[in-house]
């Protein structure tokens, strides 16, 4: 039987969530239903991606009964109240990242969650593809000896566009792009809490950060080197280093689609797209959608791959280095209330 998914919000990464969900076998996954704030655009997203039934408000989509699981794809600040309403409602949840605008709301979503028995997961894709589980793989096999650093970067000129700079709308490079580099130096190291957390960076005249660098030092002079920036383009590249080699991550960090393992080159192609994305590499949402599916079917609570701990300690890291940048947020906006 299907799992049949709900989407909620008509935006750009809801769009391509569906098309990659397109890329599935039908028998496996359906979208049933989409839900906005605008009728409009719920009704013209259902046309397009041939959904059945469209929702002026999201909670007529907490309230159907043929929702097997909610796509949460909102802007930043929306993802505790949205998340409490499907939780609330006892749908399961694949919410977009950050999972929080900070450390606090994750916990909170989490305890719902697990009170209640539901299901939720941070949209925390890049872990699903297939190059990252050849990476995880590697890592497990301890493939390059003992690891000694880990290089992330993700920068682009994106500072023309609102959700990047308007704090209210929960605006900063590391929330929305740096946010990749911490999961990733995450999950090379276990999910081990870093020993100390140094940030340096620049901020907007709206006080959210611009350009970021962060330092995280693990025990045993273990480093990761996170760098993040929406004012120009970064390699987007991802290293870890270990006395045996290297690997490389060499385009799109956060979407790779191929490995260099100590110099040896291995591709992972996605399938196509049936229509425009708005991101490059959306199709590879779609492995997220099967971990999600397999997760339900399993009974599971939680992801085993991305938990709700790891989102925790990402949100955590994440607020700390915002701390010591600067950058704080209105009381249910995010980090360090004013």
């Amino acid at each position: 039987m299907a799992t049949r998914w709900g989407v909620c919000s008509a935006g750009k990464i809801s769009h391509d969530f569906l098309v990659a969900l397109g890329t599935l076998p039908a028998t496996e996954h359906q979208a049933v239903a989409i839900a906005a704030r605008d009728l409009a655009r719920a009704q013209e997203y259902a046309k397009k991606h041939g959904i059945p039934r469209a929702y002026g408000s999201y909670e007529e989509l907490a309230r159907d009964p043929d929702v097997d699981v909610v796509y949460v794809g909102v802007i930043h600040p929306e993802h505790l109240p949205v998340g409490r309403l499907f939780l609330g409602a006892g749908k399961p949840v694949l919410l977009e990242k950050p999972l929080g605008m900070n450390a606090a709301e994750v916990r909170e979503l989490a305890q719902l969650a697990r009170s209640q028995g539901v299901f939720l997961m941070e949209a925390y894709w890049t872990r699903f593809f297939p190059a990252s589980e050849r990476l995880h793989t590697l890592l497990s096999q301890r493939a390059l000896g003992e690891l000694k650093v880990v290089r992330a970067d993700f920068g682009a000129p994106v500072s023309g566009f609102p959700r990047m700079v308007q704090k209210e709308l929960g605006a900063g490079a590391l929330l929305d792009i740096g946010c990749y580099c911490v999961h990733f130096a995450t999950m090379v190291f276990g999910e081990e809490r870093p020993e100390s957390i140094v940030a340096s960076g620049f901020l907007q005249p709206t006080g959210v950060d611009e350009t970021l660098s962060v330092i995280l030092n693990y025990g045993g002079k273990r480093q990761a080197v996170i760098t993040c920036s929406m004012m120009t383009w970064l390699p987007n590249q991802a290293a870890i280093s270990g006395t045996e080699g290297i690997i490389q991550l060499p385009s799109q960090m956060w979407s790779p689609t191929e490995l260099v393992v100590k110099g040896q080159r291995e591709e992972f192609p996605l399938p196509p797209p049936s229509q425009p994305t708005n991101f490059p590499r959306s199709t590879g949402l779609r492995y997220e959608a099967q971990h999600v599916r397999q997760c339900l079917l399993k009974g599971l609570k939680e992801s085993p791959i991305v938990s709700l701990a790891h989102s925790e300690l990402v949100a955590s890291i994440i607020d700390e280095a915002l701390r010591q940048v600067g950058v704080t947020y209105a009381e249910g906006t995010g980090t360090g209330a004013v």
